[in-house]
This record gives C-alpha cells, structure tokens and sequence, in this order.
C-alpha cells in the first residue's frame, strides 16, 4: 500500500483549523503550524495523536504537502522567506485576495481580472509545485458539508502541473469532498471569491458532482 504524502497545515484560522479537522476525521495525520505555535501546541492537544504541532520552518520542511492557509498577502512573504526549504514540494492555495470594504462585506485587493493563483504561480520558488485548492467553500461549509452522504459535495481545483493532480484529489478526498479538476492554473479566478464556481460567487453553496457538471468541463 502506497504511503500518503506528508501534509502540513500552516495557518490555524478558519479554513486551516477546517481542512485539519477534516484530514484527522479521515484518519489522515496532518502537521499543524502556526506563527504562535501555542495554537498549533492547542489544536494538537484537543485533535489527538494524528496531528503533529511544529514551528513553520520545521513543518515545511517535514512535508510533502504545504497548504498555506494564511491571507494571499501572508503567501508571498512565505515565498521569499521559505524559497530554499520550498524547492520540491507541493503548494496547496486555498487563498482568496480580498480584505473587508466600507459596507461590512468584501471586496477584491488585485485587479478585477487578475487572480492569487496567477499572481502566485509567478511568484513560486524554484522546484515548488502549486495548487489552487480548498479554497472554493467558506470555511462554515469547509467543516458542514464535509463528508456529506449520499453525494459528496465538491472542492475544485486547478493545477499547471498534472503529475501532482493525484496528490491533490487524495488530499481533496480525505477532506469529505470529490476532487473537480477545471483546468491549469489560469482558470484560478474561476474558484476564488466571486469567481462563477465558488461558494461566495455564482455558484452560491456548496454542490455536488452532478450539479458541478452543469457548471463546469469536468476534466477527470
């Protein structure tokens, strides 16, 4: 039986602390960082032996798998701090570039048409491998619709590079969720908030493959 890739977790807000969760209900284990890593000391205390809490550079260096579930901004100090210790390994970006607006709600910090998972892949240390992925549910559906029977409801993903897309779809999986692959990395403003397939856009709540299928090619 083939071992699963080492995942880490960096970044123990709310989509961090879901997808974690999640990985552990799965019977997954999951490192768990955060800049104070009291957090991560505390979500491994109540979480159990799966989780693994460690200091940011340690976690990366320790995985396979690096989900950075930290603000789009918070990413790209990552890159440049983390460049050397990157270099192989497989990024996971569930980030979606917004701050707060004047009206209590969102609104986008890069242009209209431009995307964090485009803005990022630019930006990837050398060896590094991205996806944009975990990112297409708020965190409230992150954790509710995990799991859900019969039908599992969908996380999509995109990718540049294909030989990482089994990883990912293993790691979608053990998040309670069916992997839909809508293409590289480009189709990334697709996924992120108010793109036509993410939760806080056109497609409104979380859904499941047959009505993904209405929306979206799906490639796998």
């Amino acid at each position: 039986m083939k071992l699963k890739s080492k995942v880490a977790v960096i970044g123990l807000g709310n989509i961090g602390t879901a997808v974690a969760a999640n990985l552990i209900k799965a019977n997954r284990s999951v490192i768990v960082a955060d800049r104070k890593i009291e957090k991560a000391n505390e979500f491994a205390q109540q979480a159990g032996n799966l989780a693994q809490p460690l200091a940011i550079p340690d976690a990366i260096k320790e995985a396979d798998i690096i989900v950075f579930a930290v603000w789009f901004d918070a990413i790209k100090e990552l890159f440049i701090t983390y460049k050397d210790e990157l270099n192989g390994k497989i990024i996971v970006d569930p980030s979606n570039p917004i701050a707060p607006d004047e009206k209590g709600g969102f609104k986008k910090i890069i242009g209209e048409n431009e995307s964090a998972g485009e803005i990022l892949s630019a930006l990837l240390p050398p060896g590094a491998k991205l996806a944009k992925a975990l990112g297409t549910l708020g965190a409230a559906s992150l954790s509710g619709t995990a799991f859900q029977k019969p039908d599992a409801a969908v996380l999509f993903y995109a990718s540049d590079v294909s030989s990482i897309n089994n990883d990912i779809e293993e790691l979608i999986r053990d998040n309670g969720f069916e992997p839909v692959n809508v293409g590289e990395i480009d189709q990334s403003i697709r996924i992120e908030v108010f793109g036509d397939l993410h939760e806080f856009g056109a497609m409104g709540k979380a859904v499941t493959l047959s009505e993904a299928r209405e929306k979206v090619l799906v490639t796998n």
